[in-house]
């Protein structure tokens, strides 16, 4: 199946946290609060994915406050916190969304996301990810995690479908 056909049918994007939507860096000060350092454009990019329609989540092995106020800022609904096996949780969401696997776009950088990527409609790996989760993917970013990742993935999304003009017109007029 052509890049573009996997694009047209995606209705759902998921992504990891640590290592796609942040660097993979975790900050942890003397009290124990941790910090991350997300991109601005991954969090511009969700928004225009979901102004075009689509629905984005977050599925993570890890559990913090600060990806629970990442995500009410970008108003996603679908944040799935301390989940050692994504995959299962994917289904889940899928079912409960009455969605195929082929609807769904999957975005992770380590060898626990290999089995989402691999049941995704459109698995995607970003660039600095291990050479097995590159290999599973049906793309790979041209950045590495945290460095706009999640931005060319919505970007390879709307542009494939003809969105992106659309959405991005309020902008550059």
């Amino acid at each position: 199946m052509k890049l573009s056909e996997r694009c047209a049918a995606i209705r759902l994007l998921l992504t990891d946290v640590d290592g796609v939507l942040t660097d993979g860096g975790v900050i942890l000060d003397n009290q124990g609060v941790e910090s991350k350092c997300f991109n601005i454009r991954d969090g511009l990019g969700l928004r225009l994915w979901q102004q075009a329609g689509g629905q984005a989540g977050i599925i993570t092995s890890r559990s913090s406050q600060v990806v629970k106020l990442r995500a009410a800022e970008l108003d996603l609904e679908i944040v799935r916190q301390g989940v050692k096996e994504k995959l299962p949780e994917i289904q889940a969401i899928a079912a409960s969304l009455h969605l195929t696997a082929q609807q769904i776009a999957y975005v992770g950088d380590d060898l626990p996301d290999l089995p989402s990527i691999r049941f995704a409609g459109l698995g995607i790996a970003v660039a600095d990810a291990p050479e097995e989760v590159r290999g599973a993917a049906d793309y790979v970013t041209s950045v590495p995690g945290g460095r706009g990742a999640v931005r060319e993935v919505v970007e390879l999304l709307l542009k494939n479908t003809g969105r992106w003009e659309n959405v991005i017109r309020r902008y550059v007029t």
